[in-house]
């Protein structure tokens, strides 16, 4: 890229959805009032000037700014590090000089620095085939290699796992092979050449197009001792996926035949599970019913009754599910979303559908308290429309159970909500058409094998927020339809996460602030036989926070909240805990008293990660979060920030016992704190616990040696082989 005009100075701002829809012109247009926003601390627009100082940057001439300081900044703002620029969001380093592309702008900038400042900034040139577009580059979820790092191990199907470099263009590429990138359209798959001690392959007959490859390096050969490299075209990207497995792997050499023995032996290995997996869903291929009619005039009246706009996700969800209704095979589907993203408004629309063609639907909640939250919410949903919820649990009263199952079974009833009692033999549907599981992950093994048979006969649609590997495997696998919810709805913010040394006193003072903004808490603590003590150590740091009357800031190296001055409440806190094995009835009593405001703080187990949907908790506190795993903690967060208010989550570790795994999932908790992380939770979960078989354990050690992406890649080929030939 040559170099442009000199420049003064230009404006950087983060990667956030605000950004990102104003558009380069609104930037043009208000550039000096975000300029004097950036530089004026003291002006009267309160947290509008520290949310402009956190999230933009004025780049000019003669600023004193260190090199590695302004790299870390621009990290920060979430743009990414390449060998030379392609698009928006991007930067590359060179020595002293440093190439961005601001997302407020249709060209990049090169800064040359001299020591600690900038010397001289240039306005790029661009041309038509480096400019794509922000929207195009940023709403890609889910790009296979979209967070790889340089370090990262990486897969290529031909060649085997090596150790991705990074980025670089065609003219970076300080060696003989750069005259034959410009010659005529190669057949040859690869080209090899040696030069001193390297050898260095470019991918493909394409090479004389390609602009910049990505760079792959990989074990030495053994008569040398430097690593060779392999150049892939970046337009050929689906031949490299990130390396996802349980250990570090081996790294492979290019031109040997080991990558393609292994590979042999993982295809034998899935051909054997497709045939174990065929077997379970070949029944269901055979069960046929009629495609589902619509009514759209009464669909159209439901959705009115929605409360809020659907989100992007959320309609490509319904109408995912629509398209399954019409087919003639049963649906099996799961719709993965976060906490609070509208995965039930989904369900409710197919239950609606379900309904209007005379099935029944049944509702299958692991805990009694999601069940109960379930029959309040479809009650209310479904109060205008002529159909009959029923509720099946351990809170239905005796007298009422007798007549509840002969409603079922005469048809009588539409919609069945309860937990996994509505799996016990005394249940019989006149009807069942329907079958929604909530949180699969969270039932027994005597559930799920139920829920094998109702996959035989029934429309099947799970919900979850972070489905587990085996889940997710065979979502990959092409064997489960997977939708995706990921857009969180208008006015949610992202959760506040914190990772820092167990302290009831820090515990005591994040109480005090959210109560001080009239919210409330949850406290998790996850051993039923401590958890009263943990109650009166509690009441205790709240007691003592109450004498220290004296003004304190509540900061730590964590960088939590600041509240400059906490005065106390004038009543203390009130407390109740709710486990699992309380009686329902007074755990139900306890959940409607937090709706009501009565309780400020609700002590409780792992209860608390399904059903809870008050908007008024805030804050989270987790004792002792390594306890719990990756997805099982992103979820509880989930709980919390359901309303309009910021949320805060405190999870908290004891140092002299914290494992490295621990810490690994805690961390991965903060680096997850975006909305709509849930999806690539999951992966980071496979990635820590390993993949394991999708059916048992065996397949480990395959998954291992190859990379989960590219074994369930190699499975979902080899089922559909087996289809082909059966």
């Amino acid at each position: 890229m040559s170099t442009g005009p000199p420049i003064r100075e230009f404006l950087i701002v983060s990667i956030t959805p605000q950004f990102l829809e104003r558009g380069v012109l609104w930037f043009q247009e208000n550039y000096e009032k975000v300029k004097h926003a950036i530089r004026s601390p003291s002006a009267s627009s309160g947290n509008t000037i520290g949310f402009w100082q956190n999230n933009a940057l004025i780049i000019e001439k003669e600023l004193e700014i260190k090199p590695g300081e302004f790299l870390r900044r621009i990290s920060g703002f979430g743009y990414e590090k390449t060998g030379m620029l392609f698009g928006k969001g991007e930067f590359a380093h060179h020595g002293n000089i440093i190439d961005i592309w601001p997302i407020n702008s249709d060209a990049p900038f090169k800064i040359e620095f001299f020591g600690n400042k900038i010397e001289e900034i240039y306005l790029q040139p661009t041309t038509d085939n480096k400019q794509p577009t922000t929207t195009t580059r940023f709403t890609k979820k889910y790009g296979s290699l979209k967070n790889l790092k340089p370090g990262n191990y990486v897969v290529h199907v031909d060649h085997g796992i090596g150790i991705f470099r990074g980025i670089t263009a065609k003219n970076e590429i300080q060696n003989p092979k750069s005259e034959i990138l410009n010659k005529p359209k190669i057949q040859n798959h690869k080209i090899q050449n040696e030069f001193g001690n390297l050898k260095l392959e470019i991918e493909n007959s394409t090479t004389k197009n390609a602009d910049a490859f990505f760079m792959v390096e990989y074990a030495p050969p053994r008569d040398r001792t430097e690593p060779d490299r392999l150049f892939v075209p970046v337009e050929q990207e689906k031949r490299l996926s990130p390396y996802i497995g349980f250990e570090t792997p081996v790294i492979h050499r290019l031109g040997g035949n080991l990558w393609t023995k292994i590979k042999k032996r993982i295809r034998e290995d899935a051909e054997k599970l497709a045939k174990e997996l065929l077997k379970i869903y070949a029944v269901r291929e055979s069960i046929t019913r009629p495609p589902y009619q619509f009514d759209e005039t009464m669909a159209r009246e439901f959705a009115d009754e929605f409360e809020f706009v659907e989100t992007e996700d959320q309609t490509k969800a319904i109408e995912d599910i629509k398209k399954d209704f019409l087919r003639e095979s049963p649906m099996d589907r799961i719709i993965c979303g976060d906490v609070g993203f509208g995965k039930t408004e989904v369900a409710m629309r197919a239950v609606f559908d379900a309904v209007a063609n005379n099935y029944q639907v049944a509702l299958i909640s692991p805990t009694t308290i999601l069940a109960n939250e379930h029959n309040k919410n479809f009650e209310k949903r479904f109060a205008k429309f002529p159909v009959e919820i029923c509720s099946l649990s351990r809170l239905t009263p005796a007298k009422e159970l007798k007549k509840t199952l002969e409603k079922i079974k005469e048809g009588k009833c539409d919609i069945v909500i309860g937990t996994h009692r509505l799996l016990s033999q005394d249940v019989a549907f006149k009807n069942l058409g329907l079958v929604i599981i909530d949180e699969e992950q969270r039932f027994g093994v005597k559930q799920k094998e139920k829920f094998k048979e109702l996959r035989s006969s029934c429309d099947i649609l799970s919900l979850s927020a972070t489905p587990i590997p085996r889940t997710l495997n065979l979502a990959m696998a092409k064997l489960r339809d997977l939708s995706i919810i990921s857009t969180p709805p208008p006015g949610r913010l992202p959760i506040k996460t914190f990772i820092l040394p167990h302290s009831y006193k820090i515990f005591a003072r994040a109480i005090i602030s959210e109560i001080k903004r009239k919210g409330q808490i949850y406290f998790l603590h996850n051993r039923i036989e401590t958890i009263e003590k943990v109650k009166e150590k509690l009441q205790r740091a709240l007691e003592k926070e109450k004498k220290n009357k004296s003004s304190a800031n509540f900061r730590t190296r964590e960088n939590l909240r600041v509240n400059s001055t906490f005065h106390f409440p004038l009543s203390t806190p009130r407390i109740e805990i709710i486990h699992g094995r309380m009686d329902e009835k007074t755990m139900i009593r306890i959940m409607d008293e937090f709706r009501a405001k009565k309780i400020d703080i609700l002590l409780a187990t792992t209860i608390i990660e399904n059903g809870l949907d008050f908007s008024n908790a805030n804050t989270l506190i987790v004792d002792d979060a390594t306890r719990l795993g990756l997805a099982q903690a992103y979820q509880i967060r989930g709980r919390i920030g359901r309303g309009d208010k910021e949320a805060y989550a405190y999870f908290s570790y004891r140092p002299n016992s914290i494992t490295e795994m621990a810490m690994e999932r805690l961390l991965a908790l903060k680096e997850f704190e975006e909305l709509g992380s849930g999806y690539e939770v999951a992966l980071r979960d496979l990635e820590m616990r390993g993949a394991g078989n999708i059916l048992g354990r065996e397949q480990s050690g395959a998954i291992n040696r190859v990379g989960l992406n590219l074994y369930c890649q190699i499975l979902a080929d080899a089922v559909e082989e087996l289809k082909k030939t059966a």
